[in-house]
């Protein structure tokens, strides 16, 4: 009988310490989406915003920043995600102002200044559309993996262009932490950014 006494009192004890302890960290909270923290690309830019004005990654220090490469002339995916990124917006309320959205045109030969400065602000007046030359923007493209490619349009001198439709997101060091797929719910997308936030 004391044998199994001792026996039950160890196995009661080995169980406790199976739960959490007074003081114990919460777990750890993880992304709903894809993770790319510890990507060795989409390091930094060298483009111009829609005022006029250069930037750099380093512009946006101390603030999430949603990168997304796309054109003013796309008929369905880039104003289908530049909308989406509005409703995330609202949804974070006041904590949007600690969020930038980029949009990165692929689109140099068409996209000017004036054109982003009225296309992109028209989503939400705090996005940015950047902009560069054909090679800055060739050179940012490979740093940043995306694909685009300019497609003969059915008329002379017409054309759209075929691009990756992924955002990237960057934490408050610039640091690249998350893809979000095109289509991916608002939701994830929400929960993401409050993590990087929080």
């Amino acid at each position: 009988m004391k044998k199994l006494l001792a026996f039950v009192l160890i196995a009661v004890s080995l169980l406790a310490g199976c739960g959490e302890k007074p003081g114990a960290a919460a777990p750890k909270q993880v992304f709903q989406g894809t993770d790319l923290t510890g990507a060795n690309f989409g390091r930094d830019f060298a483009l111009t915003d829609h005022n006029g004005k250069p930037r750099t990654m380093a512009d946006f220090k101390g603030k999430a920043v949603i990168m997304f490469f796309g054109y003013t002339q796309c008929p369905d995916v880039c104003p289908t995600t530049m909308a989406e990124m509005s409703e995330v917006m609202k949804q974070l309320g006041p904590q949007a102002e600690q969020v930038q959205v980029l949009f990165v045109t692929v689109d140099p030969e068409r996209d000017t200044q004036k054109l982003l400065a009225e296309y992109v602000p028209a989503f939400d007046k705090r996005f940015l559309g950047l902009y560069g030359t054909a090679e800055q923007t060739a050179a940012v493209a490979k740093e940043f993996k995306v694909i685009y490619n300019k497609v003969p349009g059915t008329t002379k001198g017409s054309y759209s262009m075929d691009h990756t439709a992924a955002s990237y997101v960057f934490d408050k060091d610039g640091k690249l932490r998350l893809l979000l797929r095109p289509g991916q719910p608002t939701s994830t997308t929400v929960h993401d950014l409050k993590l990087l936030l929080s």
